[in-house]
């Protein structure tokens, strides 16, 4: 997969699939068996310590638990005062006015305010704002939002949401956004990608998956997705997925979807299929893709 320079590529998928895991290899922070990472063209696999160390300002992570991402015994300036001088400000003057302004950039206003508090003393939506402002206190290209939503309530979600699309836009930052919840991505992603069991199986822009899923899991996955209008969803819902997933340690043979799949044929349990190209920028990982015969968009919200 690929994420594009400005561009936010969402990455959905069941609990225990791997997308966690991806986000943490992408950023060296996992060793993989095998493969290249490219970032800007040069492989993070093959750098040396020095140039990996260089590199890392500019590849961060924005994690899920912001209880557990701050230090309790520091406070909201020392913990972003802490990026700052490892990217060479050495300046205490000029750490400070840097980190009023990265409270401002994330909306804790005044900044001022908050530069003595400690975590504690932050809603958890306070705290998720001042995870973002550290992750881009190095002036980062990329990030790896790490379901870092999950764990705040509805209105606060859709501010944190806002936030990380306009620094998206502001800084021109590359974002892969890991969530389980479809309708998040909705909001915020240019591209999605469905992962199953380790393995992407259907990439697209947006709007085209969720009118358009070619894939049975992400048809199911999408299926699944609470509508708040029951008379959009009349005639669409289905049972849920037959079986629990299997384990990723001892995935099925070929394609690992096709014991829960209802259009699971032979060839389907001895050969992953390739990713192939069904549209524009449409790609899935299936020998029997669902037709684009449905009509109307799956998870649409149309409120009278």
């Amino acid at each position: 997969m690929e994420v594009n320079r400005g561009e936010i590529v969402g990455l959905a998928g069941e609990s225990g699939c791997g997308k966690t895991t991806l986000g943490r290899l992408l950023l060296r922070l996992e060793e993989p068996d095998e493969g290249e990472i490219l970032f800007e063209g040069e492989d993070i696999l093959r750098m040396s310590k020095g140039r990996l160390r260089e590199t890392r300002p500019r590849m961060q992570i924005i994690f899920q638990n912001p209880y557990a991402s701050l230090n309790p015994r520091k406070t909201i300036l020392a913990s972003l005062e802490r990026p700052l001088i490892r990217i060479g400000i050495s300046e205490r003057d000029e750490r400070i006015d840097r980190t009023l302004k990265l409270l401002s950039e994330v909306e804790l206003n005044p900044p001022d305010q908050f530069l003595d508090r400690f975590p504690h003393e932050l809603s958890g939506g306070q705290r998720q704002r001042v995870c973002i402002a550290r992750a881009i206190a190095g002036n980062p290209s990329f990030i790896v939002a790490d379901e870092s939503v999950s764990s705040l309530d509805i209105s606060v979600r859709a501010q944190v949401l806002s936030i990380i699309k306009k620094l998206k836009r502001e800084h021109v930052l590359s974002v892969l956004f890991i969530t389980h919840d479809l309708s998040v991505l909705r909001s915020i992603a240019d591209r999605v990608a469905i992962m199953y069991l380790g393995k992407i199986v259907e990439i697209a822009k947006v709007d085209d998956l969720f009118k358009n899923p070619l894939h049975p899991y992400t048809h199911a996955l999408l299926l699944a997705t609470p509508v708040p209008n029951p008379d959009v969803a009349k005639g669409k819902r289905r049972p849920p997925l037959r079986g629990e997933p299997p384990s990723p340690i001892r995935p099925p043979s070929g394609c690992a979807f096709h014991p829960r799949c209802p259009r699971a044929q032979e060839r389907c349990s001895s050969q992953f299929p390739d990713m192939k190209q069904m549209g524009e920028e449409h790609y899935v990982a299936c020998y029997y893709p669902l037709n684009d015969d449905r009509d109307g968009d799956l998870c649409s919200a149309k409120l009278n």
